[in-house]
């Protein structure tokens, strides 16, 4: 990692340098010029309009705003750049035009202050699309300097920490974030147009159920409960459907106090996607639907490269059950064991690694696809047919014992997406509640809680339905070639500095 960390004499410099910001925003205060007492700037194009309708906008009087990126005095005249939400365009700034007075004052400007610029759209004599100032307005001061005057802002620490910096100097950090906005709303816009209809449910609650995680903990104080952070937001969705809302969705926050690494983070955005007479083979179709679709929109082709591996998300993508996966790359069969035992010599003989000596083939079945086959699932894969063990939401697959109708997409060696055949048997589901209730008894943290709301709204009868979880920070890591969630998080978690506390 590079350290951008200023030395000794690069720190007494920065100290210099915001001192001398300080004392001009000071004389400026003095004169009656405070910046700060500006209120709106008429802002009437962004930088790419006026490049891209050049031909339109060629000798008209335009209003732009942002903030100055770089400046450079030629006497009488200057030349600078100023960048907006949209881009960057130059700016040529003449005595004569704005008057000394204004002309000095222009050439106190810092680099990183905001300006507003009034002028004419023109052509320099080497081609490059400008504007003429006739007025150059001082909106807001800029009391630091920008971080290429000590070596640009490289270290991922310190742009993860400083995020508002990060996205001034790095262009394709604010690309990276206008593309995930893209595919948020084409997400919703995609859903919306097939009769789906966004809802809202509670991110506090009184059971940590809906997913094998571990929650946060919270107390409330008036009725003096502890609550979780929800880590799903599956059972209230669900409960949407037994209430006669037949199509639904949520994009929203959840919290899972878990490890962090390249592809989780503590709170991160999921959408659940829920729809009543269907099943998990309409959510592969669903599935393929909406990767297809936000690939196409924000790349303009649904072949890309990610982290230098070709991804076609053209559909219909590859199925692959969990076994014959594990058949594939480990050369195991587990479900061919007729017990339990066998299995776990079957798992000894493969190399691994098994804690808990009660594990049942279907668990070790989960464990081995892990270890050997995820990691080599690079073009985009539903692994279906999961052991019922690992899956106390997804409806039973009635023609195989022990499995379930659930699949999990996995695109270069990660998951994406979780998807179920939702079991609508009460009954069954009290049953899979109680099964890891005991399993939490034995220390399982990870294991879910019965929902006592959601059993009894399973007994009005819920229609047979299909249901999609999707990490959408994972999914805009994918279409943006983005290593890690940090790089798609605006403001990841990170650890406190010792000056924090």
């Amino acid at each position: 990692m590079e350290n951008n960390t200023p030395n000794v004499g690069q720190e007494q410099e920065l100290s210099e340098l915001l001192q001398i910001r300080r004392d001009k925003l000071a004389a400026l205060q003095a004169q009656g010029n405070d910046p700060f007492r500006i209120v709106k700037f008429d802002q009437q194009y962004y930088s790419t309009e006026i490049t891209e309708r050049y031909d339109e906008l060629c000798d008209t009087a335009v209003s732009i705003a942002g903030r100055m990126m770089s400046k450079r005095i030629m006497g009488k005249a200057s030349f600078a750049h100023l960048l907006d939400c949209k881009g960057d365009i130059q700016i040529y700034v003449r005595r004569d035009d704005i008057g000394e007075e204004n002309y000095t004052a222009f050439k106190t400007m810092d680099i990183g202050d905001i300006i507003g610029v009034t002028g004419i759209v023109f052509k320099t004599k080497t081609g490059e699309i400008s504007i003429h100032a006739q007025s150059v307005t001082l909106l807001s001061k800029s009391l630091r300097p920008l971080p290429e005057k000590f070596h640009g802002l490289k270290d991922p620490e310190l742009r993860y920490r400083q995020r508002f910096v990060d996205l001034i100097v790095n262009p394709e950090v604010r690309t990276t974030f206008v593309k995930r906005s893209a595919i948020v709303s084409a997400i919703r816009k995609r859903l919306d147009s097939k009769g789906f209809i966004e809802v809202e449910t509670p991110v506090l609650n009184t059971t940590a159920s809906g997913a094998s995680a571990r929650p946060f903990i919270t107390h409330h104080n008036t009725l003096d409960i502890d609550m979780y952070m929800r880590i799903a937001t599956e059972l209230h969705l669900k409960m949407c459907i037994v209430g006669g809302l037949e199509r639904v969705y949520e994009i929203g926050r959840l919290f899972r106090n878990e490890g962090m690494d390249s592809t989780h983070n503590p709170e991160f955005t999921s959408i659940e996607i829920y729809q009543a007479y269907t099943d998990y083979n309409g959510m592969m179709e669903l599935c393929e639907d909406l990767f297809a679709h936000c690939c196409q929109l924000v790349n303009g082709t649904t072949k890309i490269t990610y982290q230098g591996m070709d991804i076609d998300l053209t559909p219909p993508f590859a199925r692959l059950s969990m076994n014959d996966a594990v058949i594939k790359y480990a050369g195991a069969d587990f479900l061919g064991c007729a017990t339990d035992a066998e299995a776990h010599k079957l798992a000894k003989r493969i190399g691994l690694k098994v804690e808990d000596a009660t594990a049942t083939k279907g668990k070790l079945l989960a464990l081995a696809f892990d270890e050997f086959a995820e990691d080599k699932l690079i073009a985009p894969t539903f692994i279906t047919d999961y052991p019922i063990e690992i899956s106390p939401l997804s409806k039973r697959k009635y023609d195989t014992e022990g499995l379930t109708e659930r699949f999990e997409l996995f695109i270069a060696g990660h998951e994406y997406a979780n998807a179920f055949s939702e079991l609508n048997d009460p009954i069954d589901q009290r049953s899979r509640f109680v099964q890891q209730a005991q399993e939490r008894s034995k220390g399982d943290d990870e294991a879910m809680m019965i929902d006592e709301d959601f059993c009894l709204a399973l007994e009005y009868g819920m229609p047979p339905t299909g249901g999609i979880g999707i990490g959408i920070d994972r999914m805009v890591m994918l279409l943006t070639d983005s290593s890690t969630i940090r790089d798609v998080l605006l403001f990841p978690t990170m650890k406190s500095l010792p000056n924090d506390k």
